[in-house]
């Protein structure tokens, strides 16, 4: 029989998207798949997929000739073509051209379409879906957006992460000692400095937590084009809020914290949730996309935007340890029933063949 290969395609490499390639590219070479990944220069330095034991290809990710002519050389001759996201995924239907190999997304996230930019990323959307023999959302919301534009077979295929360990270490912790909470509770939010992901709330919460005694510390990891915005605003109103980058040691910040926030106006499979809930820390996130689905009970919900809603959340957590605890053993369930990294792969592999075995439709 001959060996099965197929090409990874990442655009930009979010944290979530990146981990699930890195992940799918291991177990796909342990059941003798070759796998090639096509993934800028930057994503591979801290996902190595060469260490999983497949072929990296350094493609940028912009949209121009050559590198659309790097990306088809690297597709040639696959079995099945693999590409992650919605940007990724026209870029890897454009460098297929009329070749009739099949082509695979998957839907990690979405961007948010409202303003001048909306239109362009719904004929976006719909040109990636179409080009797709099967779209693969990672909850249930995007597999429906898959279907209202125009996707021919979208299915839902939660995506599994790689599990963390809790560090040892209790509330005097070195993590905790490092942030400045060693006498004061640790709030901790982790993604991009990006307006879509809530931050202003945090702050303007965090302004009306600045007057408990004591007063809690809220840790922010992560980068982007808002950081200096944001760092002016709390410098400004003296928020007892901290920016602290991006971390390599996020499992470690995150276990040390008391209170998880997840302010985003739209997540599908939270990289922060999952991780929050398998360590057992309490989460207050945003109730919108996939994560009611994701946490089920095991988390307070409050609605996108909402700062009284997120402030009373968090205060009633602080002052019910026991609400805290149940959350905790709450959260270490729900991720027990999650995918696990085996079943993600099986999944996957599994539309790979049926898509192999069958004739190939022209584009």
């Amino acid at each position: 029989m001959t060996q099965l290969r197929t090409v990874q395609v990442l655009g930009g490499g979010s944290a979530g998207s990146s981990a699930h390639v890195r992940s799918l590219a291991a177990g796909l070479v342990a059941r003798g798949v070759r796998v090639t990944v096509c993934a800028p220069v930057d994503v591979d330095r801290v996902y190595d997929f060469s260490g999983s034991g497949a072929h990296h290809v350094a493609v940028p990710r912009r949209g121009d000739p050559s590198s659309v002519a790097t990306l088809r050389a690297a597709c040639a001759g696959a079995d099945v073509v693999h590409a992650h996201g919605v940007h990724a995924a026209v870029r890897a239907a454009i460098a297929l051209g009329g070749r009739r190999i099949p082509l695979v997304v998957t839907w990690h996230t979405r961007g948010q379409t409202d303003g001048p930019r909306g239109h362009l990323l719904r004929l976006l959307e719909r040109r990636a879906v179409r080009a797709a023999a099967v779209v693969l959302g990672t909850s249930s919301d995007l597999v429906d957006r898959a279907r209202s534009r125009g996707a021919r077979d979208a299915r839902l295929a939660p995506v599994a992460l790689p599990a963390s360990r809790r560090p040892v270490g209790g509330p005097e912790s070195k993590a905790r000692a490092e942030l400045g909470a060693v006498e004061r509770p640790l709030l901790m939010a982790v993604g991009s400095l990006r307006p879509d992901q809530g931050y202003d709330t945090l702050l303007d919460a965090a302004g009306i937590w600045r007057g408990l005694d004591p007063a809690p510390l809220l840790t922010v990891a992560g980068e982007g084009r808002e950081r200096g915005r944001l760092q002016r605003r709390i410098d400004t109103e003296e928020l007892p809020v901290r920016l602290i980058g991006r971390r390599d040691d996020i499992a470690e910040l995150l276990a040390a914290a008391d209170i998880a926030l997840l302010p985003s106006r739209w997540e599908a499979r939270s990289v922060l949730a999952q991780e929050a809930l398998r360590l057992g820390v309490p989460l207050v996130a945003t109730a919108v996309g996939g994560v009611p689905e994701l946490v089920g009970d095991a988390a307070e919900l409050v609605p996108y935007g909402d700062v009284t809603a997120l402030s009373d959340a968090v205060v009633r957590l602080l002052g019910d340890p026991d609400r805290r605890r149940w959350l905790a053993a709450a959260g270490r369930i729900q991720a027990e029933s999650w995918p696990t990294e085996d079943e993600t792969i099986a999944q996957v592999l599994c539309v790979y063949d049926e898509l192999a075995s069958s004739p190939r439709p022209t584009r």
